[in-house]
Formats: structure tokens, C-alpha cells, sequence
């Protein structure tokens, strides 16, 4: 094999691993993307207001 194309296909498997990973991580990234929650008005009357649910 010649000295070029060693060359090229080295290049050609980085490139293919480069992809493989960068397709990996899109997917994963995909996969746990958190929408943005909009959160409820902060008014809370004074019943709520410092108690915490303990039940599971």
C-alpha cells in the first residue's frame, strides 16, 4: 500500500470515528434535553407557606 493512500485512509477512519461519537452525543443530548418549565405566579397564600409534604 502507498504512503498516500495510508494517509487518506487514516484520515477517512477518523473521520468515520469522529462522526460515530458526534452522532452518539447528539443522541444522548437528545434524549435528556430539559424543556424550560415556566413557573407558576410566586403568590402563595399563608396556609402553604412553610410546610413541606414528608410522605413519599
Amino acid at each position: 500500500m502507498s504512503l498516500t493512500m495510508t494517509i487518506v485512509m487514516l484520515i477517512a477512519g477518523w473521520l468515520a470515528v469522529a462522526t460515530a461519537m458526534l452522532w452518539g452525543v447528539l443522541r444522548i443530548s437528545r434524549r435528556h434535553h430539559h424543556h424550560p418549565v415556566q413557573h407558576a405566579p410566586a403568590e402563595k397564600s399563608e396556609k402553604h407557606r412553610g410546610r413541606h409534604v414528608t410522605a413519599h
